[in-house]
């Protein structure tokens, strides 16, 4: 499918509709084959001001458009549907964006034979370097998915996943740049600790997490093999290693995202 031909509508723009319509303005999708819905008058005319996109009621993205991203709350998502579910076309495609929600919560209140494609990107596609897991509903093809990835490789990488995994990439990816601002903020005051002014803590901290991530990405190697290759017999970065496994930094990092999991299925649950 070639980029720009559909109508793009992202209902309910907030912040992470609004990461999906600047990417794909970036990326050089004509401007007037997007649509926003907003609840707002003020955030409306904020998103028009910032990138000249039409803002509709929902009705008339559901009319206008090919393909409907549905960004709204998860807890706002069934009121949504309640209004717009019985006017949608079996043959458009819908986009969830709503963390937790499952497919099947959409097609219950879709009609019959609707595709949807289930999606969690995160904050990163800001800097186009978003991290976007895309899977199947029970009636999305081969060519919905293509599609799903047309929309959101331009906000970084993507990935097909069975919707089984959803709520742990949710917990992983979803919400993964928080721990990392987490774990950069505590360095940082650990810095400031050991004597280091705030913004050259800052800087060491930042660059080094850049550059351990293209390692990452780039070397082909194991995290533990790159981990070794830093810590030497008695040195500083093992004494540091034996601190952070005796304050069970690892067991708390599994914890967490065993209940960022656990949070996800909850949002679906109250949604239903």
């Amino acid at each position: 499918m070639v980029g720009g031909k559909h109508t793009v509508a992202v209902i309910g723009a907030g912040k992470i509709g609004e990461l999906m319509l600047s990417g794909l303005l970036r990326s050089g999708w004509p401007v007037d084959r997007l649509l926003a819905t907003a609840r707002r008058p003020a955030r409306a005319e904020e998103l028009t001001t910032r990138y000249g996109v039409r803002v509709v009621d929902n009705l008339a993205a559901v009319d206008e458009a090919e393909v409907l991203a549905v960004a709204v709350k998860p807890q706002d998502a069934a009121v949504l549907l309640d209004e717009v579910g019985p006017k949608v076309p079996a043959d458009k495609l819908v986009i969830s964006l709503c963390a937790g929600l499952p497919s099947a919560f959409f097609s219950r209140r879709l009609p019959e034979g609707t595709p949807v494609v289930r999606v969690m990107t995160n904050t990163p596609a800001l800097v186009d370097q978003a991290m976007t897991a895309i899977s199947a509903g029970a009636h999305a093809t081969g060519e919905h998915l293509a599609l799903a990835e047309e929309l959101f490789k331009p906000l970084g990488a993507t990935i097909r996943v069975p919707e089984s995994q959803q709520d742990a990439v949710t917990a992983l990816s979803g919400s993964g740049p928080a721990y990392f601002y987490l774990l950069v903020e505590a360095m940082t005051d650990a810095g400031i600790l050991l004597g280091l002014p705030r913004q050259v803590a800052h800087d060491l901290i930042v660059q080094t997490a850049i550059g351990s991530a293209v390692m990452l990405r780039d070397s082909g190697e194991h995290p533990v093999k790159l981990r070794e290759a830093v810590t030497s017999p008695a040195g500083t970065t093992i004494s540091a290693i034996r601190e952070l496994e005796n304050h069970g930094v690892r067991a708390a990092l599994l914890a967490a995202l065993e209940a960022a999991r656990d949070r996800a299925r909850e949002l679906a649950a109250q949604a239903e």
